[in-house]
């Protein structure tokens, strides 16, 4: 039981990081399951063990990190990422589903899209209010935070996934007390 709530946390943190950056979570899982056993990837995500499609994703990798740090290129980057980032996190959701054997193959990618396209949608909004309140100066600063949380939350994911579980529900119940005090705001100024 506490393995497939870990598959499913795995699955929900690795789209959520890709939705934060395409190839960081990508990278990360590529190398851990083809240089140690705690990810094995099932065909077809196996693929992403070929030393040609690692050398890809970390070529990728490298210039969106690039892209991401200067401004006004970084939101032609977040458009382009819009297709790229969910899509990352469909397959990300899906090679995790080794781990969740319950789940159809079509869900699974479809939960990965969401979760990373949900995760997406926000970086894409908040990052030109960054650029236009600061002048731009702290979009480096920004991608960097960014690119460390997707670190930390793919490798979290991997490692320790009950604290993705943790984690979420405390987002949930947060996101849950914000609507209500706005709700309750609303109601007395009515």
């Amino acid at each position: 039981m506490i393995d497939a709530f870990s598959g499913v946390f795995t699955a929900f943190g690795l789209s959520a990081s890709a939705g934060l950056n395409a190839y960081l979570p990508l990278l990360v899982v590529a190398l851990t399951a083809r240089f140690s056993t705690l990810i094995a990837l099932s065909p077809p995500y196996d693929i992403l063990t070929s030393g040609w499609v690692i050398l890809v994703i970390a070529i990728l990798l490298g210039i969106e990190a690039f892209a991401d740090k200067i401004a006004a290129v970084d939101t032609a980057n977040d458009i382009l990422q819009t297709f790229i980032r969910p899509t990352a996190g469909a397959i990300l959701f899906a090679a995790s589903n080794s781990v969740i054997s319950d789940i159809h193959p079509v869900l699974a990618l479809m939960c990965g899209l969401l979760v990373a396209g949900g995760v997406h949608a926000t970086k894409a909004t908040v990052r030109p209010a960054v650029t236009a309140t600061s002048g731009g100066v702290l979009n480096p600063v920004v991608s960097a935070i960014e690119d460390v949380m997707a670190l930390i939350i793919t490798v979290v994911s991997i490692l320790v996934p009950l604290l993705v579980g943790l984690l979420m529900g405390a987002i949930c119940v947060a996101i849950v007390w914000w609507l209500r005090t706005r709700r309750r705001r609303e109601e007395r100024v009515r």
